[in-house]
């Protein structure tokens, strides 16, 4: 199954008042790795969802924080798809800072109709790039 890594770095604007990253702010991470994961594969989320009324949406997620990110890290966050379904994905992400593991994420990503929000079975197109 395909996975890809992104770097990026904690900003003023992701910490708390302790100058770490506050816990929802990981969430934000992990959703923007997934974002350019599906750039990398040229996939085009607005484009999916303008010419095929489709779009992902988070069903399920789980997340164990380790040890906290801090202001100026570089993070790499991973995105490694599991499994695909027909209508859904399964995928593991991680945040490290030098090899070290400050979160790991399990998410379940769902095909749906952009106007009903009802699960649609991904385009066989696109699972053939997760599974590559």
């Amino acid at each position: 199954m395909t996975s890809t890594n992104f770097t990026y770095r904690i900003y003023y604007e992701d910490t708390d008042a302790g100058g770490v990253v506050y816990y929802a702010n990981y969430l934000k991470f992990f959703e923007r790795a997934r974002t350019d994961f599906l750039r990398h594969l040229q996939v085009s989320q607005s484009e999916l969802a303008q010419k095929e009324n489709l779009v992902f949406v988070v069903r399920r997620c789980e997340i164990d924080y380790l040890t906290p990110a801090r202001l100026d890290d570089l993070v790499e966050v991973s995105v490694e798809v599991k499994e695909v379904r027909a209508a859904s994905i399964v995928m593991l992400q991680e945040i490290k800072k030098s090899d070290k593991i400050l979160s790991r994420l399990n998410v379940e990503i769902v095909c749906v109709s952009a106007d009903r929000f009802k699960p649609e079975r991904i385009p066989n197109n696109i699972t053939a790039l997760f599974k590559s």
